[in-house]
């Protein structure tokens, strides 16, 4: 006969103390996503104290809806609701740690519940050059532990597409210049390696700049959508070309007027997937067509802008659902903490489903301007 030990009980006590706490978030994903996976019966009950066999179908019911729940899915629902706690974020990641064998999916999911988890306890007016090692693995430390912070070698080039992003002055530049898939290459490439404690640090590090990178970039192409088709009013200029960026050829420029702002309201959502960046940066390009401008001649007006006064730090929004719903997917919440970080590194399941954080279409619906998304 198998004796349980203290020991067991409270690991016991713990999983399903962890487990009640994340199915009301994963119930909630399951019906945003028309999930189809019977409900838990136990954890439904909210059984206090439930026998072993209870909390390992609470493991497998878990288990089995995190292989359903995609990272785009994850990232939408938690910069979207307004449920999120550094309490909750804490939980779901420590789930996620504390796997015997992860999949791709599961370290995108940690890669970004180690930015949410540090985004909301950083100052809002925090300075990039503040964002250092140290203070990235101390803001950390109650869901890593103590971190050694010596870096790698083979993190070090992660610095380097930290400086090729700052330095991009557009976001097709940042698009298309090959510094995301750098960035994503070298996390890929990181294998089991990421999971230690130092790499996960210098990820979310590396991913909360990036991110900032990628919004001042996104902001700053939608203001100068605006300037020009302000330019384009005032030369009396009534219609323009946009087939490029998927509008007509005569396309009105008061109702470019009107679409861009129901972007920018879109934009205020730290959320990137599925929304129309493609369009956001051929439409620019198309503005300055109509006005006679070179991208590089645009660029150069940016550049020297900026550096009279540069962008003030932004800190990613964790909630933006009053704001507008994108058209790609929707929210999530999380969970509460729980023990500390494995001490082992786990096993890592490679596979070849790797999905960006900023993607640059609208995925395989196409975005309708006329929709009122």
């Amino acid at each position: 006969m198998e004796t349980t030990t203290p020991a067991d009980l409270n690991q016991l006590a713990a999983e399903w103390n962890a487990a009640r706490v994340l199915y009301p978030t994963y119930s909630a994903l399951a019906r945003e996503f028309v999930i189809d996976l019977t409900p838990c019966n136990d954890l439904e009950a909210g059984s206090e104290q439930p026998p072993r066999e209870s909390v390992e179908q609470a493991a497998h019911w878990l288990n089995e809806m995190d292989e359903r729940i995609q990272i785009h899915q994850l990232r939408q629902f938690l910069q979207t609701t307004t449920l999120v706690t550094p309490q909750l974020l804490q939980t779901l990641l420590l789930h996620h740690l504390h796997k015997d064998e992860k999949s791709p999916s599961d370290r995108d999911k940690i890669d970004f519940l180690l930015v949410q988890l540090f985004s909301l306890a950083a100052p809002s007016r925090l300075e990039d050059g503040a964002v250092t090692m140290e203070y990235v693995a101390k803001t950390l430390e109650p869901a890593l532990g103590p971190v050694d912070r010596t870096i790698p070698v083979w993190l070090g080039p992660l610095e380097n597409v930290l400086q090729s992003a700052h330095q991009a002055r557009t976001l097709n530049e940042l698009l298309h210049g090959g510094i995301l898939e750098q960035g994503r290459k070298i996390k890929v490439q990181s294998g089991e390696n990421y999971f230690q404690p130092v790499a996960m640090v210098a990820f979310a590090r590396f991913s909360f700049l990036m991110r900032r990178f990628f919004f001042r970039l996104m902001h700053q192409d939608l203001n100068a959508i605006f300037d020009g088709l302000r330019e384009l009013e005032q030369k009396g200029v009534t219609h323009i070309d946009c087939r490029r960026a998927q509008f007509s050829a005569e396309e009105p420029v008061l109702r470019l007027r009107m679409i861009c702002q129901s972007w920018k309201v879109m934009f205020q959502a730290e959320y990137s997937s599925g929304q129309p960046l493609r369009m956001l940066v051929d439409l620019r390009a198309a503005i300055d067509d109509a006005l006679g401008r070179s991208p590089a001649v645009s660029a150069a007006q940016e550049a020297a802008a900026a550096s009279i006064k540069p962008p003030a730090p932004s800190k990613p929004i964790p909630h933006a659902a009053s704001a507008a719903k994108p058209t790609a997917a929707p929210k999530t919440m999380a969970a509460k903490a729980a023990a500390a970080a494995p001490t082992s590194a786990p096993k890592f399941k490679a596979a070849q489903d790797e999905t960006p954080e900023f993607e640059i279409s609208v995925g395989n619906q196409e975005w309708n301007p006329d929709s009122g998304n």
